[in-house]
């Protein structure tokens, strides 16, 4: 027993400071950034390399909520029109407000005064995975790891969908998954909220127009948050919540 408090002593503090100041890695793609004026007329190599058609020319516009961060795009634009930084905050309260086109994005705002006189200080959600590959689903549970310890902000995942006031979906929503999705949503009590994880929940990602799948959440909930990325880091994640929550400064009042 000795030993292993000794072994806990020396590991530290693991837990990440939030708002997150420190640099990822440099592999990290986070938000991209658009220089229209240097794309060139017929110049289409960033639209053609994209997989999943998020990328729109004249003028030029990225769809978030179908990019896979995959940074092809980045790579096949010879202008250097497409840039992909190291910002993790990805989260947007509308699809508008997800597609890019070079000015400043409108990241998530809060919700307004009595959502947040009920959820701002103790939010509990309920997770569905809907036919994704558990990239979003891994994310997701990362949170409630030691170094992102996502409890601290009194925030927490149930196991029923009756204790929680919000459901979290990842996945294009499969056909085996429409049903017990509605059921889930459906058994959660009033108010309560909708976030749409990753590419595959928002616009059903690589898989968008499968006769299996729903292009993401059915246009029957009403999201009100929804974070992009393939799967989105924990800090966008942790990030677009604390927005959602109004508990990041400059994160005015959404409708």
């Amino acid at each position: 027993m000795l030993q292993l408090f000794k072994t806990r002593f020396e590991q530290g503090k693991a837990t990440v400071a939030f708002p997150f100041v420190e640099k990822l890695a440099e592999r990290f793609r986070g938000l991209p950034r658009l220089l229209p004026n240097l794309c060139k007329d017929g110049c289409r190599a960033c639209a053609d390399a994209c997989p999943t058609e998020a990328i729109r020319l004249a003028p030029l516009r990225l769809d978030l909520g179908a990019c896979l961060f995959c940074g092809l795009c980045e790579e096949a634009c010879p202008e250097g029109a497409i840039r992909f930084g190291e910002e993790y905050e990805t989260s947007f309260r509308t699809r508008e407000a997800m597609v890019l086109d070079g000015a400043e994005a409108r990241l998530a705002t809060a919700l307004d005064a009595r959502m947040r006189s009920l959820f701002g200080r103790s939010l509990k959600l309920r997770s569905v995975a809907a036919g994704d590959c558990s990239g979003c689903a891994a994310e997701l549970t990362a949170l409630g790891n030691v170094v992102f310890d996502l409890g601290r902000f009194g925030i927490q995942f149930v196991a029923s969908p009756r204790h929680a006031d919000g459901l979290v979906i990842s996945g294009p929503v499969t056909a085996n998954m429409r049903a017990a999705l509605k059921l889930a949503y459906d058994a959660m009590p009033a108010p309560k909220i909708v976030i749409a994880v990753g590419a595959c929940a928002i616009s059903g990602g690589p898989f968008r127009g499968s006769p299996a799948a729903s292009d993401g959440v059915p246009p029957d909930f009403p999201v009100d948050l929804y974070v992009a990325g393939c799967p989105p880091h924990p800090l966008a994640l942790l990030d677009g919540l604390l927005r959602l929550l109004g508990r990041i400064e400059g994160a005015t009042n959404g409708a």
